[in-house]
């Protein structure tokens, strides 16, 4: 096993490690872990899940990340997990109050985090700061606080915050902004066809704010005015769109690459992420094949990198915080507001 990992996550379709695949993190050594509802059963079951990845890696940090936005994209939603509310019901809190609203959603994302950190989990792919209107891919939908971006900006720096200081990592996504995509991206690829002019005022800008978030996800989005071919998660144009014209120097990791908007086989797809100079490729799904292929494909991370992943580790805090009080304290905010 390599002492540097893999620029990979990988993903598993069980909730529990096989010795195969034990065996398989353990030579390889990819970066992380991204489990998702299929994974996740009860709290005592996600921990040794996500421990038992650890053990093979041999390593005590390895991110485990999952999706946790709240709304329809919550892989915590069983029995034992409170239910989160969507971007969408915080931004129509907002617009009726908005610091009632920012107030419950620094809350609420203080609970989610500390809910993800006592299982281990690193974190919940959050915020989405894409923007949407009529024509946008219903896979957005109540996933973003609406169409302007400085109220999307303002919203999301209470998740980045509220996430930060409960020692969950925050990842700002679709960079550079999936909203004026009318496809989905996991089905098919969407191209964007906006001036350069019009996407840095809109859709850019909240990215662009909160630039200084330690992770972010690439879209698996085409945006013509730079790169008519190849969606941003693999052009090597849109990672210098996102690094020198944005600013964004923390971690890019892909979107995960089974969706259909890319092409190519899984290694393929892999070392396209790679080869743009991404830093991370996400394969969050896979059995023993398709994760020993993405593996053989991928390459161990980049001093860079590793620099930005220990940045970004450095900024994580500790605050604890009684998930069930909060999340029944946020209730009652939307309960007062007479917001549904």
């Amino acid at each position: 096993m390599s002492s540097t990992p893999l620029a990979l996550f990988v993903g598993l379709p069980n909730p529990t490690i096989s010795d195969d695949e034990f065996a398989l993190f353990r030579e390889t050594n990819p970066l992380g872990l991204f489990v998702g509802r299929r994974n996740q059963r009860e709290p005592e079951q996600t921990k040794r899940l996500i421990e038992r990845f650890r053990e093979a890696v041999g390593r005590d940090d390895a991110p485990v990340f999952t999706d946790q936005e709240g709304g329809r994209v919550q892989h915590l939603d069983a029995g034992p997990w409170p239910l989160f509310r969507s971007f969408g019901q915080f931004a129509e809190l907002a617009r009726r109050d908005f610091d009632l609203g920012k107030k419950a959603l620094r809350l609420s994302s203080q609970a989610m985090g500390a809910m993800m950190a006592e299982l281990g989990l690193s974190s919940g792919c959050s915020p989405v700061l894409d923007l949407v209107f009529e024509t946008t891919s219903a896979v957005i939908g109540a996933r973003s606080f609406g169409p302007d971006p400085d109220f999307i900006a303002a919203l999301g720096r209470e998740v980045v915050d509220g996430l930060l200081e409960t020692g969950n990592m925050p990842v700002i996504k679709h960079i550079p902004g999936h909203g004026r995509a009318t496809l989905d991206s996991h089905k098919e690829r969407p191209v964007v066809n906006a001036s350069r002019e019009t996407l840095t005022a809109t859709d850019f800008k909240p990215f662009v704010a909160l630039k200084d978030t330690p992770w972010a996800m690439v879209a698996h989005v085409v945006y013509s005015a730079y790169d008519a071919e190849l969606p941003a998660s693999v052009s090597p144009i849109m990672h210098d769109v996102i690094r020198n014209d944005m600013g964004y120097d923390g971690v890019l990791i892909s979107d995960c690459i089974f969706m259909e908007s890319l092409s190519g086989t899984l290694p393929e797809r892999v070392k396209q992420v790679l080869d743009a100079g991404f830093d991370i490729a996400l394969h969050s799904h896979g059995d023993i094949p398709e994760s020993e292929a993405a593996a053989k494909a991928a390459r161990p991370l980049t001093d860079a990198a590793l620099q930005r992943i220990v940045a970004g580790k450095a900024r994580l805090g500790n605050l604890k915080i009684d998930v069930r009080a909060a999340h029944a304290e946020v209730e009652n905010m939307f309960a007062s507001a007479l917001v549904s």
